[in-house]
This record gives C-alpha cells, structure tokens and sequence, in this order.
C-alpha cells in the first residue's frame, strides 16, 4: 500500500505540470458576420453637370422714388412713416399752402381784370365800327355834292379824311381787342399755372409701395430738389450682381438664370437678365447686370442674393444625398465590394445640388455603394441587395 501511494504520488506530479503548461488563447471562436437584407445599393457613375460661376448681388427694387417738393415751404403734415404701405395719389406730405392760395387768389384778380380790358376793347371796337358807318355814309353823300359841283373840293376832302379816319381807328380798336383777348389768354394759363403749383403743395404717392426713408420732419422747410421721401413697389425686385468681364460673354439679355436669396430659404428662385451696363468699372473691372425676378412676397431690397453663372460644361461623380453618413467630424459612405461586404469608407464632399452630392476623393467611378444605409448595417456586414 505505500509503494503504491508513492506511485501515484509520482504520477500526479509528473502529470500536473503537463496540465498546466496547456494555454485556452481567448477570443480564438470566429463569430459569422452579420447578414443585411433589403440593402439598396447604387454604382458611382460620372455625370456631365454645367460649369457654374456664382456672381454676388443685392436685390433691389423694380421702382425706387425719391419724392422732393417743387416748391419752397414749411412741412405742415406728414401723414407717414417708415414701413407705411401707400396707394397710387394717396398724400404724404402736405406744404404750407398760405402763400400758394394768394399765388392763386392774385391770379384770379388778374384774369379778371384782363376780362374786364377785353369788354372795354369790344365795346370801343363797336363805337369804332359805328364812327366807321357815319363816317362812309357821309363820305358818300359828299362824294355825289361833288360830282354835282355843288360843294367844294376842300369840303369833300375833308369828309374823305373823316372817313379815313374812322377806317384807321375801326382797325385799331380790332387790334386792341385782340390784345386783350391774348391777355385774357394769358391770365388763364397764370391762373392753371398757380393751380397746378397749389397742387405741389400736397405730396402723393407716384405709385404703390412702401415708404423705406423719411428725410423730413413736421417743421421743416422743405426746398426744390432735397428728397423728403423714398418709397419703393413691393413687388417686381431685380437683383444687380457684380460681374467680372472674365465672365461677361456667357450672359445676354433675357437668359435665364437661378438666383438664391438665404435668407429666404425657399430654394433658387428663376430669373432673367434684363440689362447689361455697357460700361465696366475701373477699379474692380466688373460689370453691373440686372436679374428681374419672379413675385414673391418674401423679398425685400437690400438682401443678399448668390447669382449662378453657367459657363461651361464638366464631369462630375455624383451620388445620392441619402448614401452619405456623418459621424461627428468624419464623412463617409458604405462601399459593397464583389463579395457583397460593406465596408466604411470616408469621402471629401463637394456642392451639393438637388438630391446629389458631389465626391472630391474617396471614391472612383464604377464603385458599388449603398444608396440608402439601413440602421442595423454596420462594417464587414453582408449584405443582401434589394
């Protein structure tokens, strides 16, 4: 019995060390890759995309008036402000009218004072032309006395000299009237003329729109020429971009271009030249073209707009907008090789355009990618193609 404990006491040593020495490597079992159906996937395919240049602008208005008065007076009323929208012939500013109404009244007086000339000038016209009757009836009486002999030549030329007379004056009394019709006339026109200057008293809105500028107060005094408001349409904008002569020659009037406005953030709105200034500008060599855009009531002057320029034609790699995954800093998409393997790839975007997004580097032409990433596909997953 203890020969045979000392035999397996041996054994068990020998053995132990043996048993210890086998390592189990952890991780060692190969997990299956995950399986993906229903995986929409896309071929990268070059595409030929216009060439485009985008000029910057400002939009403006399709009317802008700067109302001054035509006359020298103090502003009495100002029946707007700024943001005010007006109608066509609705007053805005109203003048001190007291030295107009006696412009108006002083006129009066003189066209009725002509009115009166010309009554006197009628009816010494008529006495005239009676004299004139007297005068050649007479005349003629005498005329026969002397064929007769029977009254001097003297007598007869007397009575020849009175008709001549009465002749001379008829034509002057005609002459006379015609005179003071002329200065009734004349009259008249003073008299529309100050009405119409009255009328300048009060400021009206040339068209409709909206007051942008109000350079005047109530007590002011208001002169020829100086601007007291500005008032623009609201609607028919255009937008005046700054082109440099490198690019004039691909537009002409009434081409159509896209206009992106930010702020509005409606998308590109359409558009068409409208005018070219013929003249560049010697600092900048740029040339001031005018773009007529569509109504759209978002639009006010003075905003940002981006003007795209097509001048040339060029291939682009496109891929769907939805193919492109962003994970904090990185951009990528995933790429499906010829074992239907997804694997990560990151990408350089470029502009985007509709429901593309053009690829600067990262990805080739021909390259299988997937178009629509589903949430459970992750790298090194096989997918199943819808």
């Amino acid at each position: 019995m203890k020969k045979r404990f000392l035999f397996l006491t041996a054994l068990l040593m020998v053995l132990f060390p043996l048993a210890c020495g086998e390592k189990i490597e952890p991780g060692t079992a190969k997990k299956s890759a995950p399986v993906v159906k229903g995986v929409s996937v896309a071929t990268a395919q070059m595409t030929e995309q216009p060439l485009i240049y985008e000029a910057v602008g400002t939009v403006q208005a399709g009317i802008s008036s700067k109302l001054s008065s035509k006359l020298l007076g103090t502003v009495e009323s100002i029946r707007v402000r700024e943001g005010d929208r007006v109608k066509k012939g609705e007053a805005l500013i109203i003048l001190d009218q007291r030295q107009v109404k006696a412009q108006v009244r002083k006129a009066e007086a003189g066209l009725a004072e002509a009115g009166k000339a010309l009554t006197a000038a009628i009816s010494a016209r008529e006495a005239a032309a009676a004299q004139k009757k007297l005068s050649f009836a007479t005349y003629e009486r005498y005329r026969d006395l002397k064929k007769q002999a029977m009254v001097s030549a003297q007598v007869f030329e007397e009575k020849e000299a009175g008709y001549h007379q009465a002749e001379a004056a008829l034509e002057k009394a005609g002459a006379m009237v015609a005179a003071a019709r002329a200065r009734v006339k004349q009259a008249e026109a003073n008299l529309a003329a100050v009405r119409v200057t009255s009328k300048d008293a009060v400021i009206t809105a040339p068209h409709d729109g909206i007051i942008i500028a109000k350079l005047v107060d109530k007590g002011d005094l208001a002169s020829p020429g100086t601007p007291l408001l500005t008032i623009e349409t609201t609607h028919g904008f255009c937008v005046d971009m700054l082109l440099p002569e490198t690019y004039i020659g691909y537009v002409e009037p009434r081409q159509k271009v896209f206009v992106e406005v930010p702020a509005l953030k409606t998308g590109p709105l359409e558009g068409n030249v409208c005018t070219i200034v013929p003249s560049a500008d010697q600092k900048s060599r740029s040339f001031i073209v005018k773009i007529n855009l569509p109504i759209e009531r978002s639009v006010t002057s003075g905003m940002f707009a981006r003007v795209q320029v097509p001048t040339g034609q060029t291939k682009k790699l496109l891929i769907n907008r939805s193919a492109v995954i962003i994970r904090g800093q990185l951009t990528g998409l995933y790429l499906v090789d010829s074992d239907n393997i997804a694997h990560f790839r990151l990408i350089r975007p470029g502009k985007s355009s509709g429901d593309s997004v053009e690829v600067l580097s990262g990805l080739k032409e021909g390259d299988r990618y997937v178009a629509e990433p589903v949430p459970a596909l992750v790298d090194g997953a096989r997918v199943i193609i819808q």
